[in-house]
């Protein structure tokens, strides 16, 4: 995404093919995404080096691309013999150069060799770009590309603006310094972006404004200069966003809904009746807070996260009650099959009777619960359209399906969207857009999100949080498996699962893949990624762990498979089975992560445990230590030790804690693209702001936003953020904004 928060007047807007030709054009944009002449300006330093403080080559990663600072400190050409130059003409030029903290080895060959065989002489300074190998046990760049610093060359000084070298976020098609000397080209454009901060929060802030700050981070002079720059550009971005989403909060508050008070001995009130169990102090103080919303005549939009197994779907399902109470229908949207059926089995145990509106036996103040996936046959999507059509089902649980424009609501009163992470923002406005008024929504979520990922990603959103897990829940036992380092963990892991089920429990095996790719027709005859051809080997397999354990550790068990490809009945079967207690050990994939509640299995082991993230780990655990039983999860992994996989591993071992795994999460993944439609695993539109580290900034953008929105909800007197909102937001992400 292109993200230039400044006037595009036609300066900035100019294509960089106009400007820097048409050749190093197609790199930038093939290599970096930039396009314009404003998307350059806002391609940061990454770094900057300071002459006379040479740079650490003791601590080169291993196969990056690196950029150095560094002096030539010997300089050897070697002539040899080779089938290419049989007579001893080959030639190779060995230059080492040194930092004070190490000693590093640039090697050219044959016609490469004689420019920097001229210029590479001892005593020379220059910054080196190339990839860190290793040759005969010596680090190594083979062939690198360079350029001489000479202190006295006034062209040198001025390209690099005196004290730093500005090390730019670079390819190994376009080395930093050439993306330097570009942004030399376009940085006099600067001075004609228009400041999108008002004069006003600039001033109380003490923020320089948006020329100088585009100026001091590509060419500053001192570190003052740098971090000036930084708070700057970090504001603007905190800002610009922030301004973005008060928008929609303001826009959202003006839509018209339906308030729904549920009747006071009504379906609610009977379902109540039915609970086993008290409600925590946490599910009673969180749909207190839901049901104020759904009593107003706007709609509701809030975020409800908590731990893994701390009642959510109780909450939402009594909200959707209240809802049907008040005479209007609730859907609910679950990201898979397996967890839309999943949902509704339990959905339709918890009430009983008051699930059978309209059927002999039922309650009356019954209604129907309606499952609707894409999978379903004919007939049975056929009645189950009619009873949403209709009203005579007043819950409906689904998946993708029920966005589908065939799908009609008799009179849609809320939206409840499950593990919204797995939604873009596109799908859960789709669904809400099928109310005959906008209706109420509730996005849930058991990944807990720190304070500024919530003020960012969804922050159009109220938030209320669960973080008491019901009363009769047990604790969970982690531990890392070393199953390379110490085989005979993993031999006694498969012991603790055979112990579990002796003692009357249930196991859970999760693999990172199915099995049966190689068998796919899809993919037969794909080329191998390099990763495929690297020596690592495929991730473990649910078909092949499944028959290794059935033949082997885990003979005489009864044990089960379950992964996406399996047909929905089947895949129903199997967990309507492990439910039942009919199953010993359920071998699955990602499957089982979230929704997927068998209060008597106790033990899971994650093969591979590495090749997920630990959110997902996190996930994953929370389907032992449902019951009065204690849990135990296995974390296996052939990482070595001192690796970042095994830390994060031991992170997830160490805590049960989710908003701490979740900060370890951000840190590691970074944010994705806060405003993408699939709200990760996207380029960032932050260059500068980090959400986890900034988050003083990030709340004080949202107040400053939030007052600016609501004196002037269309910023008419802020023409500069008008500008800067249009250039963030593309036109999916404005109709995302703009939609009701």
């Amino acid at each position: 995404m292109r993200w230039c928060a400044m006037d595009l007047v036609p300066a900035l807007e100019e294509p960089l093919k106009k400007v820097l030709g048409p050749a190093t054009a197609k790199v930038m944009a093939e290599h970096l995404g930039l396009h314009t002449v404003g998307d350059l300006l806002h391609h940061y330093p990454r770094r900057y080096e300071e002459r006379g403080q040479l740079t650490h080559l003791a601590d080169l990663p291993m196969d990056e691309h690196v950029t150095v600072v560094a002096q030539v400190a010997d300089a050897r050409l070697h002539t040899f013999a080779s089938a290419k130059a049989p007579r001893g003409k080959g030639q190779r030029l060995e230059v080492t150069i040194t930092d004070g903290s190490g000693r590093l080895q640039l090697v050219f060959f044959g016609a490469g060799v004689h420019k920097p065989h001229k210029e590479l002489l001892p005593g020379t300074r220059a910054m080196f770009a190339g990839k860190v190998s290793v040759f005969n046990r010596r680090v190594q760049l083979a062939h690198p590309a360079y350029e001489l610093l000479r202190d006295d060359a006034e062209e040198t000084v001025e390209t690099w603006a005196g004290a730093l070298i500005p090390i730019y976020p670079a390819t190994a098609k376009l080395e930093s310094w050439k993306i330097g000397k570009a942004l030399q080209t376009v940085l006099p454009s600067a001075q004609e972006a228009v400041d999108p901060l008002p004069d006003s929060l600039r001033a109380g802030r003490g923020l320089v404004g948006l020329p100088e700050a585009l100026l001091k981070i590509h060419r500053p002079h001192t570190k003052a200069d740098v971090e000036d720059a930084r708070a700057r550009l970090k504001w603007d971005e905190a800002f610009v966003l922030q301004v973005a989403l008060a928008r929609r909060r303001h826009a959202d508050a003006q839509l018209p809904a339906v308030a729904r008070r549920p009747k006071p001995d009504g379906l609610l009130t009977a379902f109540d009746g039915r609970l086993p169990f008290t409600l925590t102090e946490g599910q009673r103080k969180v749909s207190a807070e839901i049901f104020t919303d759904l009593a107003t005549e706007h709609p509701m939009h809030r975020l409800l996260q908590g731990e893994v197994g701390s009642g959510k779907t109780m909450v939402a399902l009594r909200a959707m009650l209240a809802v049907v109470d008040a005479g209007g229908q609730a859907a609910m949207l679950a990201p898979t099959e397996v967890l839309a059926q999943q949902h509704h089995r339990s959905v339709t145990e918890m009430m009983g009777e008051l699930a059978e509106g309209g059927m002999l036996g039922g309650a009356e103040t019954a209604t129907k619960v309606v499952l609707l996936t894409g999978s379903m046959g004919a007939a049975a999507r056929r009645h189950a359209l009619l009873d949403l059509a209709t009203g005579e089902a007043g819950l409906v649980i689904g998946t993708h399906a029920l966005i589908e424009d065939k799908v009609k609501f008799h009179d849609l009163g809320l939206v409840v969207v499950d593990e919204q992470h797995r939604f873009g923002v596109e799908q859960r406005d789709a669904l809400r857009g099928k109310g005959k008024q906008p209706p109420h929504l509730l996005v849930m979520t058991a990944t807990p999100i720190p304070r500024t990922v919530a003020m960012t990603v969804f922050g159009d959103l109220e938030t209320s949080v669960l973080d008491q897990l019901p009363a009769g829940r047990s604790p969970i036992a982690s531990h890392v498996v070393p199953a390379a380092d110490k085989p005979h963990f993993l031999a006694r892991a498969w012991e603790r699962v055979r112990e579990e089920v002796e003692g009357g429990h249930q196991a859970y095996v999760v693999c990172p893949r199915i099995g049966d790719e190689e068998d796919d027709p899809k993919k037969a005859g794909r080329k191998k990624s390099p990763e495929d051809e690297a020596e690592r080997r495929p991730p473990l397999a649910v078909l092949d762990i499944a028959e290794q354990l059935a033949a082997g550790p885990l003979r005489g068990l009864r044990v089960e498979v379950l992964h996406g490809r399996m047909q929905p009945d089947d895949k129903d079967a199997v967990m309507r089975r492990f439910a039942a207690g009919e199953a010993d050990v359920l071998v699955a994939t990602t499957v089982i992560e979230v929704g997927v509640n068998v209060p008597n299995a106790t033990a899971m082991v994650i093969m591979d445990a590495d090749r997920f993230g630990v959110s997902q780990l996190h996930q994953l655990r929370g389907r032992v230590g449902r019951g009065s039983a204690p849990g135990l999860c296995l974390l296996v992994t052939e990482m070595p030790e001192a690796s970042p996989a095994r830390q994060r591993l031991t992170a997830v071992a160490s805590t049960l804690d989710g908003f701490e795994l979740s900060r370890i999460d951000l840190e590691q993944r970074r944010e994705g693209d806060v405003l993408g439609q699939a709200q990760s695993g996207t380029r960032s539109s932050l260059r500068m702001l980090a959400v986890i580290d900034d988050e003083e900034i990030i709340a004080e953008a949202r107040e400053e936003a939030a007052g600016i929105v609501a004196a002037d909800p269309e910023l008419t007197g802020l023409p500069g953020l008008r500008t800067a909102l249009e250039a963030l937001l593309d036109e999916e992400r404005e109709q995302y904004l703009e939609k009701g």
